[in-house]
């Protein structure tokens, strides 16, 4: 079976998270956001891409044709829908060629009718539907997507299963009760990223040393973790996790998640939790201060300082092979924040394969740089690994 992914607006990290959660050693990135999957698993699409951040729509490919045969092959696919009510249907062109939409959308329709089925035909100004339109006129649930690639010389037609959630990571972002604008807010989609590039178990435990506001747990607890640990020197901070936390498990009825909070900076986390007791952290440290002129020297050498000592608790209270998914700050005149990482091991976690392709845009450390156009700082994602020997030099 094939599977597509539409990458978000980073594909490295995108394609990173798929690698991730499957085994894509046979994927294949055959343009800037079309990610091909081949596997034998049958794939879940409306659970798993709840649980991604930087997919926006999953689908399967149904039939590979050439240019001249879309139409029949379209056919096809609908006579083998079982159809029941008014049908809607859309098409999205991704860098499938010059087709003529307009003219494949009124064949459409004109089969559709000639066996007596009522049908909407949902179009778009761009030549591919966003998640929003697919969602809003229900296209997955009473109707389809079809999806036209191209790939060398052929053009795969997929059909669309899901697309992200965007009205429940709207929620979770702007609606939580405990936030605080000032201090800088991770995204819910970038918080599930990073927990999928941990690769960690349901089962295993989960600390972010820099909660915040809750955000790397409430969305651990909604991808099924059960043994959460938050901390952070802000009183203000704990207040806003455990008053988010209150309103998830209310919100999405989760329950027998076992947490633990601790007022603490990362610098000392190791005075509150047991030597070689957490599975993995994923976390955003303070990435320096959010108002005002910012000094780049003298923020770097500050945070470069708080990190260091921060890693050298967390080796004291992770397991053996311990993995950390950890954010630094990256600013715009070209200086990194880049503190002492000898004994650790960056874990690369796109295949090889993909690395090849021109698309993938790494840094010289081989990580994958997050942000917007216009930020003022953006996130470098870093995937640590402990290993027996580690050892940090201040």
């Amino acid at each position: 079976m094939k599977y597509f992914f539409i990458l978000g607006n980073n594909p490295a990290l995108s394609i990173a998270e798929i690698s991730a959660i499957f085994d894509a050693s046979k994927g294949e990135l055959i343009s800037e956001d079309i990610f091909i999957l081949e596997t034998d698993q049958d794939i879940n699409a409306p659970e798993i891409i709840k649980k991604m951040g930087g997919v926006i729509k999953i689908g399967k490919i149904e039939k590979k044709t050439k240019p001249k045969k879309i139409l029949d092959s379209v056919k096809n696919i609908l006579d083998g829908i079982d159809i029941s009510g008014k049908f809607h249907f859309g098409f999205s062109n991704y860098n499938a060629g010059n087709i003529n939409l307009k003219q494949l959308g009124m064949e459409t329709k004109k089969h559709l009718r000639e066996q007596n089925i009522s049908c909407r035909w949902v179009t778009s100004r761009d030549k591919t539907l966003s998640s929003v339109v697919v969602e809003q006129n229900k296209l997955i649930r009473n109707g389809i997507e079809i999806v036209l690639i191209k790939n060398e010389n052929e053009i795969l037609i997929g059909q669309t299963l899901a697309v992200q959630p965007f009205k429940e990571l709207s929620k979770r972002d702007y609606g939580r009760p405990g936030r605080d604008d000032h201090s800088g807010m991770l995204p819910p989609k970038l918080a599930q990223i990073m927990i999928n590039l941990s690769g960690a178990k349901k089962n295993e435990t989960l600390l972010d040393p820099f909660c915040g506001s809750g955000t790397v747990l409430t969305e651990s607890m909604l991808m099924g973790f059960r043994n959460l640990i938050g901390a952070d020197n802000s009183p203000r901070a704990i207040q806003d996790t455990e008053e988010n936390i209150n309103w998830i498990s209310k919100k999405y009825e989760l329950s027998d998640i076992n947490f633990e909070f601790y007022e603490t900076g990362a610098e000392n986390i190791a005075k509150f939790i047991q030597p070689n007791s957490v599975d993995f952290i994923v976390t955003e440290p303070y990435l320096g201060p959010q108002r005002g002129k910012l000094e780049i020297k003298k923020t770097a050498d500050k945070l470069a300082d708080l990190y260091s000592k921060s890693l050298k608790e967390f080796k004291k209270i992770l397991k053996p092979n311990g993995r950390i998914v950890m954010i630094f700050p990256v600013f715009f005149n070209k200086e990194f924040i880049n503190p002492d990482l000898s004994g650790y091991q960056i874990i690369n976690p796109i295949p090889k394969n993909i690395l090849q392709n021109n698309l993938i845009k790494l840094t010289k450390r081989n990580t994958i740089v997050y942000g917007r156009p216009g930020q003022k700082v953006w996130r470098e994602i870093v995937i640590l690994k402990l290993n027996d020997k580690a050892t940090l030099k201040k």
